[in-house]
């Protein structure tokens, strides 16, 4: 069964007894993903575009989903958002998980709450600002051509599920992305940022969050 932890900035992870990883850093799950997919990802979208299209590798915890979701509202911006998932926890795992205690947003917990909730594999309407869709699916069989302006790509790592950080993966995102739309990543590892360079991305390290040295944006010019 999965397990339930706390990490260092007071917010919940989760730990993959198959996996054999945690969803998020050890340093904080709330700070990495504010730093690596809200900062890095979508704020920039944000200060340019009315509607954002954005893909997420790897649902898990649906902490990113929640956040993103707020910054829609906040920020009065439409935003479709599809996530892939191969493995989805269960519900009773997701309502353990407080992250709207630390948040501290109006309707963290309802929105929360509708996003895990939602049905799989239909688009669900969270907000009149977010329209969310869950895909539990293969990350191979994702096939768009220029319609996305960000991914979050939120696998497990590359040492962990290696399959998922190959050129042929990396190239099916870079094909996702309209042009000038981004990938942003935790992992820095030179390993991936060659093969990122090798199906066409712009790569550029930015300051990781806190407990990792780096990040990656990924540029599609």
């Amino acid at each position: 069964m999965p397990e339930i932890v706390l990490t260092a900035d007071g917010s919940h992870s989760v730990y993959s007894d198959f996996f054999k990883e945690q969803y998020h850093s050890t340093h904080g799950a709330l700070q990495e993903s504010m730093h690596v997919f809200i900062r890095a990802g979508l704020e920039p979208l944000c200060t340019s575009k009315e509607e954002i299209n954005l893909l997420e590798i790897g649902f898990g915890t649906g902490l990113n989903a929640l956040l993103t979701a707020l910054i829609a509202e906040e920020n009065e911006k439409k935003i479709q958002y599809i996530t892939i998932e191969k493995f989805p926890l269960d519900n009773e795992i997701h309502k353990q998980l407080d992250f709207c205690s630390i948040i501290q947003k109006q309707n963290c917990t309802q929105t929360y709450e509708k996003i895990y909730t939602a049905t799989w594999n239909q688009e669900v309407e969270i907000s009149p600002f977010f329209l969310l869709q869950k895909l539990e699916m293969n990350i191979e069989s994702v096939a768009f051509n220029n319609y996305f302006d960000s991914i979050y790509f939120d696998a497990f790592s590359p040492t962990t599920q290696p399959e998922l950080w190959t050129e042929s993966i990396f190239k099916n995102m870079f094909q996702s992305l309209k042009v000038n739309g981004h990938l942003v990543t935790y992992c820095a590892k030179g390993e991936v940022k060659r093969t990122l360079k090798k199906v066409g991305f712009v790569v550029e390290n930015l300051d990781g969050p806190k407990g990792k040295r780096e990040m990656i944006i990924a540029l599609k010019k």
